[in-house]
């Protein structure tokens, strides 16, 4: 960035070219995992309002002790997991060139 503003590039293409993909990152990152955490927070959402849906199913399977029921749905929330930690990595690789795997 001090380079590019020695040389007299203009400040918004700076700011846009170098800063902003650097601080996209871990903005990326957070959001993703906030995103991934939104699943876990449905289990309480869901039984306050009296929705059916995955945690719903999962809280009263714990109920009922359907021990094969409560495998399932938390394999199907650990599988949502890894795929937006994937989606994830794969944008911060798109946003900087630097992060390989």
């Amino acid at each position: 960035v001090e380079a590019a503003r020695a040389r007299g590039v203009p400040e918004p293409f700076i700011v846009l070219r170098y800063a902003f993909r650097n601080a996209l990152i871990p903005i990326v990152t957070i959001l993703g995992l906030q995103f991934a955490i939104l699943f876990a927070g449905a289990v309480l959402t869901e039984k306050t309002f009296s929705w059916d849906g995955m945690g719903t199913l999962l809280l009263n399977s714990i109920d009922s002790r359907d021990y094969a029921m409560i495998q399932g749905t938390v394999v199907v929330y650990a599988f949502i997991i890894v795929i937006i930690s994937v989606i994830i990595d794969v944008i911060n690789g798109l946003i900087d060139p630097r992060v390989r795997y």
